[in-house]
């Protein structure tokens, strides 16, 4: 009897023990459970949060991407706050193993500020911008160029554009002078190219680069691709236009671009864009007897630049992949330079492609190659500059550069020019510097 109540009590005992653990192990896996419907739900709003974060930043990069120069923030709603002043210097030492004075490529005859970099020492052109906030809705940009032109000072207004920055709906615009948005180097500073002078193509088409009077509009799409859309309309009064035509609305453009990031280590950015212009006595060639061309003149490009740096990390080391082609279309009449009125049709290409690699902080070292193409115009200008060339113009450039940081560049460029009617060696040294606000560059 004593043995049997005994083996009870045990029993009873390790029933309850058993249904405790078993109790308790039934909490442990509501607990468990309920902590991993929570971390799921913490996970979720992070990834949420992480999400949003992202493309908050990639707008406010895309957003960067729509300005020449970012601005710097003054106090919103106070139009006398002071402005950011800065102002760049430019130099250079250049050297020609053939008489640079005269310089033609054949077919192409230059207009406006195109040609060569001025022989021997010489003092580029110096910068003065002034930026800042008008108030909550506007932002104001000043840029005045002082250089000397036959050994006078001359002072410029470069740029002077005004643009709205409250636009609802992803949209921006500018109004003012302006460098126009068409290709990829047209509206980046001098002092931001990867070489001391512009590509062929944008020398032949573009004198330089477009500046003109006008407004811009822009789109920025709402997606995680950055997508832009944009069109212009300018005065007509700078090269490829001339005169102002159509009562001062004589050019206008389109243009697009798309990009993106490729992982962790690079970006990439695609774009197409579309001049017309309406010319009125455009001069170009020899400025004592230049040649004068009225009539239409189209112009498209497209472009392509890839950038890669490790875990996009650019100060230490990176590579830029740039390259660009052009197609003019004109249709008019040329006379001047001892020619009699005369139909001119033709289509000319252009391009070029080059590549900048940092191996080090501080050291860059590129490559460049650039060509033009035309049709024949037609016998009437056999025997004159507008004929097409027997060979397609082109030059070889290889650069290096040292900067101390990110306000002052020293480079050295050689340049291989079978573009003009000599072959031409070309060595020179460039300086840049920088003082007081300096906006961040474009992609």
């Amino acid at each position: 009897m004593r043995v049997d109540f005994v083996n009870g009590v045990f029993l009873f005992l390790v029933i309850g023990f058993s249904s405790g653990v078993l109790a308790q192990d039934s909490d442990l896996d509501l607990l468990r459970t309920e902590l991993a419907e929570l971390r799921s739900d913490y996970d979720a709003r992070i990834a949420d949060l992480e999400h949003r974060l992202a493309l908050a930043e990639q707008n406010q990069q895309q957003a960067s991407l729509l300005t020449q120069s970012s601005v710097p923030a003054v106090n919103i709603g106070s139009p006398s706050s002071n402005p950011g002043i800065g102002v760049i210097f430019t130099g250079s030492a250049w050297n020609y193993s053939a008489n640079p004075d005269g310089y033609v490529v054949q077919g192409f005859p230059y207009g406006g500020e195109a040609g060569p970099i001025t022989e021997g020492l010489a003092l580029g052109e110096t910068e003065l911008i002034m930026n800042a906030n008008v108030d909550d809705k506007f932002s104001a940009w000043l840029t005045m160029a002082l250089a000397v032109e036959d050994g006078e000072a001359v002072v410029e207004i470069e740029e002077a554009w005004v643009e709205a920055t409250a636009l609802p709906a992803g949209f921006g615009a500018k109004f003012g002078r302006f460098f126009s948005s068409i290709g990829y180097l047209n509206s980046r500073h001098a002092h931001a190219w990867d070489f001391a002078d512009q590509p062929l193509p944008y020398q032949a088409f573009l004198a330089g680069q477009l500046i003109d009077d006008g407004i811009q509009v822009r789109w920025l799409a709402p997606t995680d691709l950055f997508l832009e859309l944009g069109g212009e309309a300018m005065r007509g009064g700078q090269y490829p236009a001339s005169g102002a035509a159509h009562s001062g609305f004589g050019s206008y453009s389109l243009f697009a671009n798309i990009g993106g990031d490729a992982g962790a280590n690079s970006s990439w950015l695609a774009g197409m864009s579309y001049l017309d212009s309406t010319a009125i006595g455009r001069p170009s060639g020899d400025e004592d007897d230049p040649f004068l061309f009225t009539g239409d003149s189209r112009l498209v490009t497209a472009q392509a630049i890839w950038k890669w740096a490790p875990n996009g990390n650019w100060k230490e080391k990176n590579l830029i992949l740039q390259a660009e082609y052009l197609q003019r279309r004109e249709d008019g009449e040329y006379s001047g330079a001892g020619l009699s009125p005369t139909q001119y049709k033709v289509d000319q290409q252009g391009w070029y492609a080059q590549a900048v690699y940092q191996p080090v902080q501080r050291w860059r070292v590129g490559g460049r190659i650039d060509s033009l193409t035309s049709d024949n115009p037609g016998p009437a200008f056999d025997e004159t500059l507008l004929a097409a060339p027997l060979n397609d113009p082109r030059r070889y450039s290889i650069m290096m550069d040292w900067a101390n940081s990110e306000f002052s560049r020293l480079r050295l460029q050689f340049t291989r020019d079978e573009a003009g009617l000599i072959d031409d060696n070309q060595w020179g040294l460039q300086y840049i510097h920088s003082i007081g606000a300096h906006g961040a560059h474009t992609f």
